[in-house]
């Protein structure tokens, strides 16, 4: 296609989401802070490593950058083209991209917050879910770009909405996590068979996506591989939190959830994934899930 695409950001998701932009797009630029990053990409996937002033040049931009505040501080650096399009797959706060949506309205710039779900093997696969704030008509226009790196794209609401949507999906990935970890020390005390019990579980209702992914390929094997650090998990809970005090709601289970994912993060090591609050129960209870 003709229209020229942009991907700012190229860490563990970014780098592997920009990847197949090439295959559908005769021109890609990418830009990282580490700008090595940048030339790394364009010689193995044929991206074209510039300058972030040109990258901001592009008619649609992608950014995938660990918080809104860094994504408000780059844009306030830089001069977009008129009539583009900015996507923005960071896992960010609704507020923020109201506010992005306003100001760049101004300069005739469209904003979509478009946070994405499907970790690293979602990205490397093309296979990621897009949840997606904004405009219907900017949403049109952006859904080849989002399809070629996603399986399943929706609109589900105005500026902010992505956000809020993945913020409370993870959310409830860290309630799943905590009980499982709960659950499974409980069974392990009393002498259950662990990988047994699990098949069991994930036969049953009180299979989650934890159940059938996380601690079999991460937890019960001890591999705990770096794909969605624990800060930014418990940076998503605080959201989530903050969504549910707008509101005026009451969520104890919420509310508890992310104390205790902020407190894993407290303790864990520097650089480790969200798999690992497991570790703070282990501690507590001396018992290992293995």
């Amino acid at each position: 296609m003709n229209t020229t695409v942009a991907f700012i950001g190229l860490g563990a998701m970014g780098y592997r989401m920009a990847a197949h932009l090439p295959k559908h797009f005769d021109t890609v630029y990418v830009w990282n802070r580490n700008f090595e990053k940048a030339k790394q990409h364009a010689t193995e996937y044929k991206t074209q490593a510039v300058e972030l002033e040109q990258a901001v040049q592009a008619d649609i931009i992608f950014s995938c950058l660990p918080t809104s505040k860094d994504v408000e501080e780059l844009i306030q650096t830089v001069t977009i083209k008129s009539g583009a399009i900015w996507i923005d797959c960071t896992s960010g706060v609704p507020e923020s991209a109201q506010k992005l949506a306003l100001e760049l309205a101004l300069k005739n710039v469209q904003f979509l917050d478009a946070p994405v779900s499907g970790q690293t093997i979602g990205a490397e696969n093309a296979t990621l879910t897009f949840m997606v704030g904004g405009s219907q008509t900017a949403f049109q226009i952006a859904l080849p770009a989002m399809q070629a790196m996603g399986k399943l794209i929706k609109l589900v609401g105005q500026s902010g909405a992505g956000f809020a949507v993945k913020a409370v999906n993870n959310m409830m990935m860290a309630v799943h996590l905590c009980a499982a970890a709960e659950g499974f020390t409980t069974l392990k005390a009393h002498g259950v068979n662990l990988n047994e019990a699990l098949d069991c579980i994930n036969a049953s209702s009180g299979k989650s996506g934890v159940t059938e992914s996380v601690l079999p390929q991460r937890v019960f094997n001890r591999s705990f591989p770096l794909t969605f650090a624990l800060p930014l998990l418990a940076k998503d809970t605080g959201i989530a939190v903050d969504l549910i005090r707008q509101a005026k709601l009451s969520a104890p289970v919420i509310g508890l959830t992310q104390s205790l994912i902020q407190n894993a993060s407290n303790l864990a090591e520097p650089n480790s994934d969200f798999s690992t609050a497991v570790k703070m129960y282990e501690s507590w209870s001396k018992i290992t899930l293995d």
